[in-house]
């Protein structure tokens, strides 16, 4: 399916690995321009290598930052539209839980988890549409704005407190934001991953000591009985960035395999 993806500017954060990383190169393979950002410079670099090697170096930025920071995004963007045009579409890929199960939740805890799963995601939707916004109106057709949420934003699932609310507060901040700026015709949309299991990803370290168990409680939870893939949620990415999406915003599209009820 032709998705109009080619020369885009399609800006992601947390791109050297995981979901970023799956999107960043699904990206690439439909002929878009990407930008990656990232914390860690050796893994960027070599996602940024590989990236080069597929669609060229003049269509790849990558840019070290800490992407809960808005001086950090501000310098992200800047290089981006710099070096390669225009962002037609950012994907806010932030987020990672550090506090405990439970209601004993620490206040630095509590704290570290809103910034880095809210406060980040947050910053890099509003200064990406205050950046389509001051384009023309035929500028900025199709441009739009991703949120990489969780299921455990959208049912109860165990999960810690602080990870459960933000992701909760994404979904609805995306909801929000795209009530206010449909008018000026970009779209705001999140994609709630259900349980992804990649390389070196949180599923990949918790499932190592109990296999067989915890692919029983995967069997019991989710309806298709298996974990997901990376692939599964770039594809979705893909979807809503292009015109082939043109109608859908405001909306969180759950990738799960059938685990939320």
């Amino acid at each position: 399916m032709e998705l109009g993806l080619k020369d885009k500017v399609v800006f992601i954060a947390g791109a050297s690995r995981g979901i970023g990383r799956a999107m960043a190169e699904a990206f690439a393979r439909e002929g878009a321009r990407v930008a990656i950002t990232g914390r860690t410079e050796d893994s960027l670099e070599e996602a940024r290598a590989a990236l080069s090697a597929n669609i060229g170096k003049d269509s790849v930025a990558a840019i070290t930052g800490d992407m809960t920071q808005s001086s950090d995004i501000a310098r992200a963007l800047d290089r981006t539209e710099a070096k390669l045009g225009p962002i037609h579409c950012a994907i806010a890929n932030v987020g990672i839980g550090r506090a405990p199960l439970g209601i004993e939740v620490g206040d630095d805890d509590w704290n570290a988890d809103i910034a880095q799963n809210l406060t980040g995601s947050m910053f890099l939707a509003r200064d990406a549409i205050k950046r389509m916004l001051k384009r023309p109106a035929d500028a900025r057709d199709g441009a739009n704005v991703i949120m990489i949420s969780s299921i455990a934003g959208v049912d109860a699932m165990g999960t810690a407190i602080p990870y459960a609310a933000t992701k909760a507060a994404i979904n609805h901040a995306a909801t929000a934001m795209a009530k206010l700026v449909g008018k000026d015709g970009i779209r705001v949309n999140a994609i709630a991953p259900g349980n992804i299991l990649f390389p070196g990803g949180s599923w990949e370290k918790i499932t190592a000591s109990r296999p067989d168990a915890w692919q029983r409680w995967i069997d019991r939870e989710v309806a298709l009985k298996r974990f997901g893939k990376v692939e599964e949620i770039a594809d979705a990415a893909l979807w809503l960035a292009s015109d082939r999406a043109s109608f859908v915003t405001g909306a969180t599209i759950v990738v799960d395999g059938g685990q939320v009820r």
